[in-house]
């Protein structure tokens, strides 16, 4: 059988061809708007699902211990009848058991859970005690539209470990020397301006009022408040138990209150020390989420470079001994002004005593030499009026800030 090939005249086969390439593009752009079409009903889904889990003003803490930071902020948003919501890494945080109404507070996880929560937050305004936003395992959520931090002690910040707070939006200050610090390591670096607010201090706030509403008591001997800041340069770590043996052979009430990060970063070192020096009746060891009582039962406080020294001393209004020890910036935000005295360095010899390696046999005298020194009082109150302004008015201003901003950032979506 033979097979004769088939003959398409030139008409016949232009017709035939542009036949085959209408339904091709038929084809073709009916997949298309197929596939547009189920991309819209997802991504309508997904949009929808986003704004559901969309939150105004949303506070993060790391640690239960900052309770004292937002306590005083939660409770002025619980007073306005206005939403806030609280993330904690602490399964303990204090937040957890306090009956709000339109204060949320939620227990997001430790370490790596908490930050998945975190860098998926879909949020107006975010507020943080914790450094290092976007530099290590908590990153900017691209659904979170800004992020606000709030300090936790009074000194000029620039102890955060290095970038602590390069990719924040604003800061807030307890006072405005703290900007200045800010706007050089922001020259330095050239990185954006931030927003700075001068706000205050919550958890002073908060202490004067308690301090105000106790009764004075006169006490016959004096009780000596150890408490030192961590790391290879601090009390601790650098002196360890000769320290110990002469704070103790005063023959004074000691209170030994490490920096909670100590039981983390130095276990084995304060291990090997609460050993070394058990408790007893005129020794003791503290541990305690809030450090009112303890500075409020002490005369005088020996520290190094810990922030509480501001606490101590301007509010309690009380002499402090400060060791003699060198800050090593390496790591910290401070190494940026290694050619200059950091203000917590120079504000310690207005308001403290130093205390010397060498003055460790003569520990006794040194403390009668500072609850007998009056000249340091001129300069407790000048530290006072430039690191904690807006005395009593912090929490009121910090939620004016978060809830004016918020105003600003939906106005700004519904206008887009």
């Amino acid at each position: 059988m033979t097979f004769l090939p088939l003959y398409i005249d030139p008409g016949t086969g232009s017709m035939l061809f542009s036949l085959f390439i209408g339904l091709a593009t038929t084809a073709i752009f009916g997949a298309r708007a197929l596939s547009l079409k189920i991309k819209g009903i997802v991504g309508r889904g997904k949009q929808t699902e986003l704004d559901k889990s969309h939150l105004g003003i949303v506070v993060y803490s790391d640690s239960k211990r900052y309770w004292n930071v937002f306590g005083p902020i939660a409770r002025e948003f619980e007073s306005r009848e206005l939403p806030l919501v609280y993330y904690t890494q602490s399964p303990d945080d204090p937040a957890l058991n306090e009956k709000f109404e339109y204060v949320k507070a939620e227990f997001i996880g430790e370490g790596n859970k908490g930050f998945a929560k975190l860098n998926l937050l879909n949020a107006d305004v975010c507020l943080s005690t914790t450094p290092g936003l976007d530099v290590l395992q908590w990153k900017r959520s691209k659904n979170c539209k800004f992020y606000v931090h709030v300090p936790h002690s009074l000194d000029e910040m620039m102890g955060y470990r290095m970038f602590g707070l390069d990719f924040y939006d604003s800061v807030l200050l307890t006072g405005d020397f703290q900007g200045e610090y800010i706007r050089r390591i922001e020259e330095m670096r050239k990185i954006p301006r931030k927003e700075l607010a001068t706000v205050g201090y919550p958890p002073m706030d908060e202490q004067k009022k308690r301090l105000d509403a106790m009764r004075k008591t006169e006490k016959t001997e004096p009780t000596i408040l150890v408490a030192p800041s961590w790391g290879k340069e601090a009390i601790l770590s650098k002196f360890g138990s000769r320290f110990l043996d002469a704070i103790k052979k005063t023959g004074y009430k000691i209170i030994v209150r490490p920096h909670p990060q100590t039981k983390t970063s130095e276990k084995e070192m304060l291990d090997s020390l609460m050993k070394e020096f058990p408790e007893s009746e005129k020794f003791n060891w503290n541990f305690d989420n809030d450090n009112f009582d303890c500075m409020n039962e002490a005369s005088i406080l020996i520290t190094d470079f810990s922030g509480i020294i501001f606490d101590f001393a301007l509010l309690f209004d009380k002499p402090l001994i400060y060791a003699d020890t060198k800050f090593d910036s390496g790591v910290y935000d401070a190494a940026w002004f290694e050619d200059e005295k950091l203000w917590r360095f120079k504000v310690l010899e207005k308001i403290g005593i130093p205390l010397k390696e060498e003055q460790f046999d003569d520990m006794k005298s040194v403390i009668v030499k500072a609850l007998n020194d009056t000249s340091l009082e001129a300069g407790r109150d000048e530290t006072r009026k430039e690191a904690w302004m807006h005395r009593g008015e912090s929490a009121r201003l910090i939620a004016d800030y978060l809830i004016e901003k918020q105003k600003k950032i939906t106005f700004n979506e519904a206008t887009k």
